[in-house]
């Protein structure tokens, strides 16, 4: 099976102790290890800052991308964080997800969408707003899964590491994430 991994740095595997957008090595990148784990051929498709697809360039990119990648299985879905930095809240994030979602020329069982982990106070994360935002984007997530009859995943719960900024994977939570993942993809 092949599956696209449409997401920011975290899915990118950006490591944050570097200032240039250095990621880690491919053996402590999620994707790297899903694709290790499964047996499934995964394509990393993440970007340091992406935020959800709303511009006509944006959406016009990201068709590219998908329709140079077919055939597509699954395409994960894990934006978010990067528009609630920007100052949105959950609910605001939510809706610009459903306009994206909306417009992806894919059976809605083939999209998965995915609740990032919350952040934690960190060297990024300072406002309650925040904390309180990436906890209830999940919630908001999975009633637009609900709504669109997209796959869910919630990876609020996996005590995904978090590195000092309290935003970005550690080595350490990419594997966490990676396994969970794959527990979930598997049912």
């Amino acid at each position: 099976m092949r599956i696209l991994c449409f997401g920011d740095s975290n899915t990118y595997g950006y490591d944050p102790r570097s200032y240039f957008g250095s990621r880690y090595p491919a053996e402590h990148r999620w994707v790297d290890l899903l694709a290790q784990r499964s047996g499934w051929e995964v394509l990393n498709a993440g970007e340091n800052g992406r935020k959800i697809p709303r511009t006509e360039g944006e959406l016009g990119r990201f068709a590219q991308l998908l329709s140079g990648c077919q055939p597509v299985g699954l395409l994960l879905v894990m934006l978010g964080g990067n528009d609630l930095l920007q100052g949105a809240d959950a609910a605001g994030v939510a809706a610009r997800m459903e306009a994206f979602l909306t417009q992806i020329p894919l059976p809605r069982e083939q999209i998965v969408l995915i609740g990032p982990p919350p952040v934690k106070p960190g060297a990024w994360v300072t406002e309650e707003r925040l904390l309180a935002d990436s906890v209830g984007l999940a919630a908001a997530y999975q009633a637009l899964s609900q709504k669109l009859g997209t796959r869910f995943v919630d990876a609020g719960g996996w005590e995904i590491a978090l590195t000092f900024d309290g935003v970005h994977f550690s080595e350490e939570g990419h594997g966490t994430f990676a396994e969970n993942l794959y527990l979930a993809l598997k049912q």
